[in-house]
């Protein structure tokens, strides 16, 4: 059942490797998305990005950090506890294959193996992070590209910017936090697998 391992995954789960390429629909507020993802550019990450949108990990999650012209990131559930799960199985750091073009897909990263659950959409040519060094890791690794609702992700609410204190404060509260204070922020309301190549 979709969403059913999403607390207790097991290690056999967790290294299982994703096909070589998948598409995922995600249904958001603001209408449709389609992405690609290619193992070949990041073989960990695809993995585990598998893992998380078969199991529809997203549903219910805001976009919480929109900056126009740059990014839009997602990931956060708004459930502490399994954020909190889910924040200690960073997967290991891999180089960058491919350019954090408009359109692209990556995962966010704050240092060394904290590659999780967090992932952004690139809304602007940001090969800037391909080569960006911070907390002793080099750049953003792509894992896929959006084929088609690139004018969803243009149109996600972003208002609100990048407030300092949204990503603490939902780890710690939670969605009703983000209820009552960014009750604007747009959500994935599901995500599938819809195709692979080679099939699985």
């Amino acid at each position: 059942m979709p969403g059913s391992t999403i607390w207790t995954p097991s290690y056999e789960e967790l290294n299982t490797h994703a096909p070589d390429s998948f598409v995922v629909a995600v249904e958001t507020s603001e209408g449709p998305i389609e992405i690609t993802m290619y193992r070949e550019w990041s073989p960990l990450a695809v993995d585990r990005a598998h893992y998380l949108m078969a199991n529809d990990f997203y549903a219910g999650a805001r976009f919480y950090r929109v900056v126009p012209g740059f990014v839009a990131q997602w990931g956060l559930t708004g459930k502490p506890v399994l954020d909190s799960l889910w924040q200690e199985r960073g997967i290991d750091d891999e180089p960058v294959v491919d350019s954090n073009a408009r359109g692209t897909v990556a995962f966010a990263r704050a240092g060394r193996r904290t590659r999780s659950f967090q992932l952004f959409i690139n809304l602007a040519d940001n090969s800037r992070l391909d080569d960006y060094a911070s907390g002793g890791v080099l750049g953003f690794p792509p894992i896929g590209r959006v084929n088609t609702g690139m004018d969803v992700v243009d149109g996600l609410y972003g208002a609100y910017g990048q407030p300092g204190d949204m990503q603490d404060s939902i780890s710690a509260i939670g969605s009703t936090y983000l209820t009552r204070t960014y009750p604007q922020l747009d959500s994935i309301l599901s995500t599938r697998v819809v195709r692979s190549w080679p099939p699985r």
